[in-house]
């Protein structure tokens, strides 16, 4: 629900170009390398459901995390943000890859990143209503939330 609207919620906790800059550096960067290492850790496990659930609620904590008054906290932030994105995606990729019928994999691949743009779109578009009419704290609570519900 963020996306495109983190640009202005860095520059209101004092962030420059640079500090966005850097902010996503560091959360591209990091969610690279552990996308990595935990794809290496989990793989051939057999607890890939537990690892996707604690990614969610990683993801979710940190998001409550957003509640942030300067660049470096929300540097850090972005940087818990790319672990948890980086510890449930490789495991819901597994998942996901096991169940889905050989006849139809480019279909469901398909639907997989099909859903996954228009509901982000939704929730941007909605991310921004609420942001424009009430504030960026009730924006994060109901991210967060919904990140619970998720995990």
């Amino acid at each position: 629900m963020l996306g495109p609207l983190f640009a202005i919620f860095a520059e209101k906790v004092g962030g420059d170009i640079l500090d966005i800059t850097w902010a996503w550096v560091t959360y591209l960067i990091t969610t690279g390398l552990f996308y990595i290492l935990v794809g290496k850790l989990i793989n051939g496990t057999n607890f890939k459901e537990k690892i996707l659930v604690l990614g969610y609620a990683l993801n979710a904590l940190f998001t409550f995390g957003l509640f942030v008054e300067n660049a470096l906290q929300l540097f850090k932030v972005q940087a818990g943000l790319g672990i948890a994105e980086a510890i449930g995606t490789p495991s819901w990729d597994t998942l996901y890859a096991k169940s889905i019928d050989s006849e139809m994999d480019s279909y469901a691949w398909g639907l997989s990143a099909g859903q996954s743009q228009i509901v982000t779109g939704i929730a941007f578009g909605i991310g921004g209503l609420i942001t424009h009419f009430i504030c960026f704290d009730v924006l994060f609570i109901k991210m967060g939330s919904i990140q619970v519900l998720a995990a």
